[in-house]
């Protein structure tokens, strides 16, 4: 038990070390933590360490998918819900096809063998693309429609997996039959994952404890995935059914404190996940060593090559038909939502990184047959798996910088992320002016002194002269000189507290409840600061 912690204790620390140097040299920290594992897996006295699939598949990927649900608009989510469902259900099964054709009459597995690897390795993950994404300020819309596809597509897959797998073990598949489950499994979860939302959303409004609500938001993804997985389904399209809910419905209902904490708690919960599922996918490279020399390197190499071109390729001969044909043959369609850019199109071709959930379902592979036989091909699938995740997350990963900046895909977001700021800009102001109305309207109602209504009135101005005119460069540079003398001027208070209490004229809990103050307004300059649209 005390190694084990000592080994935990040197993930974190590996984590935190990696996760600045990933920051300092602008590299999706995802990338380095995979080489970090796959380095580290071979120090000599370094134990071996194994990722449970189990772990992936029903600890970590509820809470995953369930955060990302949250943070997700659902009103962009219904927006694009078609390129959605075509990328996270067409895509996926596509792909999975391809890779089982290929994999038939070129290496000669089994059909049922190659659609289970085409399972594995389909959905893509999106956590590493998704950052880089952000970072370089692309369209909003592509995005979304990378994030929407990134919580649906590993329903799609792992619902696929089974079947493959049900077919191997029992040598029966009807593709009506299995069309009907699918169909059914996806209605039911999306209800069953919207009733756990609403359930949990009344549990934690009648808690009304920041503690418990945060525990309750805790149970919420796993009662949602944990359920449907053990009766059959895939449990991810309940999630995302019950983060998308908690998402729309939420906001009016969760108080103020619960969700300063609570998004603390689950930035902090989901960092050590995503970290630490990379750092041991990294891990899992020396106990696949130790079994490849069994095999032909010739072999691994081949099929690895092989099925990573392969999926690559796929998501290509998917994407550009699935956006342009429909336009082109449905009017109403294309008056409605135009052509896209073939530069923002070929952006979400490129991005196909796999991630740990294809390499969880590898392992979670039982290792022998109902009557004895070994699982077949099982050790081989391992590999390839792991070698697609390796060659599209360093690969596509480290290429996808460079190939937004040589396609300007970022360049087309820059107006629209002008337009976003005004926006928010305009909404911020004409909500101070609905509180001044309400506060007008109170005082009709009410007799107030004027020491309430002048201080009342002085909290609104100092809020609304907090706000920029535009995003005007000239305006945008002394908004941010008057933010970093504020961030100045508390910090002076903060010091000027503390000597306080070392000379004993206050107590450490007044010293806590100033230092609050303090910290609260230094996040909320942090929360409005009007930065530079990038170029």
């Amino acid at each position: 038990m005390e190694a084990t912690f000592q080994i935990f204790l040197i993930l974190l620390g590996l984590l935190a070390g990696t996760a600045l140097l990933a920051r300092r040299i602008a590299v999706a920290p995802a990338i380095l933590l995979l080489l970090v594992g796959v380095a580290l897996a071979f120090v000599p006295g370094m134990p071996s360490l194994e990722l449970p699939p189990e772990l992936v598949l029903l600890v970590v990927l509820p809470p995953l998918i369930y955060s990302a649900s949250v943070a997700m608009s659902w009103r962009e989510f219904k927006a694009n819900l078609r390129p959605i469902i075509l990328l996270s259900v067409g895509c996926v099964i596509f792909t999975a096809f391809m890779v089982a054709a290929a994999t038939h009459y070129l290496i000669g597995l089994p059909w049922s063998v190659g659609f289970l690897l085409g399972a594995i390795v389909a959905p893509p993950d999106v956590v590493a693309p998704l950052a880089i994404a952000r970072k370089l300020g692309m369209p909003r819309r592509i995005l979304v429609v990378l994030e929407g596809e990134g919580l649906a597509n590993d329903a799609t897959a792992l619902i696929l997996y089974r079947f493959a797998v049900v077919a191997i073990t029992t040598g029966l598949f009807s593709l009506p039959k299995a069309t009907a489950t699918f169909l059914v499994i996806v209605a039911v979860e999306v209800l069953f994952g919207s009733a756990v939302g609403w359930l949990s959303l009344r549990a934690r409004r009648r808690a009304r404890d920041p503690q418990v609500e945060i525990t309750l938001s805790l149970i919420t993804p796993y009662l949602a995935y944990w359920i449907p997985e053990h009766l059959g389904g895939s449990g991810v399209i309940a999630t995302v059914a019950c983060g998308l809910y908690m998402s729309w419905n939420g906001p009016l209902l969760i108080s103020a404190a619960t969700r300063l904490q609570g998004i603390f708690f689950w930035d902090l919960i989901i960092f050590l996940i995503e970290g630490l599922l990379f750092l041991l996918t990294g891990f899992e490279m020396r106990a696949l060593f130790e079994k490849s020399k069994a095999f032909p390197l010739h072999d691994i190499l081949s099929a690895t090559a092989l099925v990573a071109v392969i999926v690559i390729i796929a998501r290509f001969l998917w994407v550009f038909p699935a956006t342009y044909l429909p336009r082109w043959f449905n009017k109403r369609l294309r008056e409605r939502d135009p052509l896209p850019s073939w530069r923002a199109v070929f952006v979400i071709a490129f991005t196909g990184v796999r991630g740990a959930v294809s390499l969880a379902a590898a392992l979670a592979l039982p290792l022998a047959l109902p009557n004895g036989d070994p699982f077949p091909h099982r050790d081989l699938i391992l590999f390839v798996a792991f070698g697609v995740i390796f060659v599209t997350l360093v690969g596509i990963g480290l290429g996808l910088p460079l190939m937004v900046r040589w396609l300007g895909v970022a360049k087309d977001g820059r107006s629209e992320h002008i337009a976003e700021h005004e926006q928010e800009i305009a909404a911020r102001r004409e909500a101070l002016a609905e509180a001044l109305k309400s506060l007008d309207a109170i005082t009709d109602d009410r007799e107030l002194s004027d020491e309430v209504l002048k201080l009342l009135r002085s909290r609104h101005e100092i809020r609304t002269n907090q706000l920029p005119d535009s995003l005007d460069p000239d305006k945008h540079d002394v908004s941010a000189a008057g933010t970093e003398l504020t961030r100045e001027l508390i910090a002076s208070e903060r010091k000027f507290i503390h000597a306080l209490l070392r000379d004993g004229k206050i107590t450490d809990e007044t010293r806590r409840r100033i230092e609050r103050d303090l910290d609260l307004e230094e996040a909320s300059l942090s929360n409005r600061e009007y930065r530079r649209i990038p170029l």
